[in-house]
């Protein structure tokens, strides 16, 4: 170990953390029962450890498959590499692993894994350097960035979009998809908490086809939604397309779209207003940076998709901090252990806008024995990946 670079990776382990959901999250697809997130740490040979998240929200067993995803695909492709190689390590998982992903039909699972090690590597050369990952990649363009809260609904609507009121949110997205009496139901209960003066936008979890997204766009329009995020089935962008000539929807997507390349169909289309990658989900900082700069040359917005942890929460902040084409970032308003608590001092929203951290790496620490608290044992192993 002496003998070994100090930039080197010479460890990659992983926890599985998780956590019961306590307030009743739901989608228009499946309720989420519990919190999730599968933490990469990867080692240098100066003992320097850089965090990354991949997403595991849905299915409920996601851990389990990106574990072995991540040991038997990922690390050891990374372990003995120069960490410093962010770029040419990032393209070298991407283009050997994603081929086995188009096989398996899993180009989803395969990218998710790939963000985690992104981050950590990226979280690594920050604190190598004594700098935040912001200021490694051009600078700080803003201090602190908007917020909209989001995951409000299908119940107890009325609590929640008070709550985001008497918090000083100027915008709040709605969940929609569980039937149109339930969806109707919910754009009157929060456009009345709210009023007039807070933007309400929906998400619909890819919950309809092309006519029954036209036949909501009435409705959307009568409580003046100002966005309606991932409306049907599959996304394909020939059919968003179809929707918005026929409605003129604003809609906004990319959650469950991956890597830049494909990326670059839906900044084309006049059809897609905002896109909305996922740093812990599209391929980690790297395609999430090169996903802003092509939303940026195609003069459109980032919203950037945040349903994850505290290191994907963390790497988003990074993101708002040096991306212009960054004009706010979601933060879900439901209750989850996972994200806020495992952070040390970590950054909280206020009257609507959040402070964008400077620290080294990620700008933020992990608390280690808050996350230790939800580790899954089940899935832990002693068996990690050396050089």
């Amino acid at each position: 170990m002496s003998a070994t670079a100090p930039n080197t990776i010479v460890e990659a382990r992983l926890r599985v953390l998780r956590a019961a959901t306590r307030d009743g999250v739901a989608m228009s697809f499946a309720p989420l029962t519990h919190r999730s997130m599968v933490l990469v740490e990867l080692e240098t040979g100066d003992g320097r450890i850089g965090y990354g998240e991949s997403w595991t929200n849905y299915p409920s067993w996601a851990t389990v498959e990106r574990v072995a995803t991540l040991r038997e695909g990922v690390f050891p492709l990374v372990i003995g590499q120069d960490s410093r190689h962010i770029t040419e390590l990032q393209r070298r998982l991407v283009a050997e692993l994603t081929p086995i992903g188009r096989q398996w039909g899993a180009q989803g699972p395969i990218m998710q894994a790939i963000s985690a090690v992104d981050i950590a590597l990226w979280d690594l050369h920050g604190r190598a350097s004594g700098r935040s990952i912001a200021s490694l990649v051009g600078g700080r363009v803003r201090e602190s960035s908007a917020l909209y809260a989001s995951s409000l609904g299908p119940e107890d609507v009325v609590r929640q979009a008070r709550h985001c009121a008497a918090e000083g949110y100027t915008a709040v997205k709605v969940k929609l998809g569980f039937g149109r009496e339930h969806d109707e139901r919910i754009l009157v209960e929060a456009r009345g908490a709210l009023g007039a003066d807070v933007a309400l936008y929906a998400d619909a979890n890819q919950a309809w086809g092309v006519d029954e997204a036209v036949a909501m766009a009435a409705l959307l329009s009568e409580y003046d939604v100002a966005w309606l995020e991932e409306p049907l089935r599959g996304n394909r962008l020939d059919e968003l397309e179809e929707l918005h000539r026929r409605t003129g929807l604003v809609i906004a997507t990319g959650e469950n779209v991956y890597g830049r390349e494909e990326f670059h169909r839906y900044a084309a289309s006049p059809a897609v207003a905002i896109l909305q990658p996922d740093i812990a989900k599209t391929g980690g900082f790297t395609e999430a940076l090169a996903i802003c700069q092509l939303a940026e040359a195609h003069r459109k917005p980032v919203l950037p998709h945040l349903y994850g942890g505290a290191i994907a929460f963390a790497a988003t902040l990074q993101l708002a901090a040096c991306a212009p084409a960054v004009h706010g970032i979601e933060y879900d308003i439901r209750d989850n252990p996972l994200r806020d608590p495992l952070l040390i001092d970590g950054p909280s929203p206020r009257q609507g806008r959040i402070a964008l951290p400077d620290g080294c790496g990620l700008g933020v620490d992990l608390d280690l024995h808050a996350a230790q608290r939800h580790l899954h044992p089940a899935q832990q192993s002693e068996e990690e990946l050396t050089a």
